[in-house]
């Protein structure tokens, strides 16, 4: 029997690390940005706004998470390039000191969720 794991799976607990790591962090950004996990886990092109929640979900769960490029572009269904360029392309947004307090302040809870979730 084959059993695929994708971010809508109903039992996360046996789901792999980095499809765990996609939905904290996705689930975190949906309710920040009011863009729901749906539209962040959307294969398509979505707006702007989707793009940027997804680009931050997918910073998020390879910077404070520790997955591989490779991991958390399998988990969002996007290549590995996709997700260095999301990084690379918030990294460039948090030199505005706004953005880089919303971001700071998005690691330490996704950094506290994931110590309880380990626990």
């Amino acid at each position: 029997m084959d059993i695929a794991f994708t971010p809508t799976s109903r039992n996360r607990s046996f789901a792999p690390p980095a499809v765990r790591a996609a939905n904290m962090a996705a689930a975190l950004v949906a309710d920040e940005t009011k863009v729901s996990k749906v539209l962040i886990f959307s294969q398509n092109r979505c707006r702007a706004k989707a793009a940027r929640a997804r680009q931050l979900a997918m910073y998020l769960a390879h910077v404070v998470l520790g997955q591989s490029l490779t991991s958390v572009g399998q988990a969002f269904g996007r290549d590995r390039t996709t997700v260095s360029y999301a990084c690379a392309l918030i990294e460039d947004l948090r030199d505005d000191p706004a953005f880089d307090a919303d971001v700071s302040r998005l690691e330490q809870l996704l950094e506290t969720a994931g110590k309880i979730s380990h626990d």
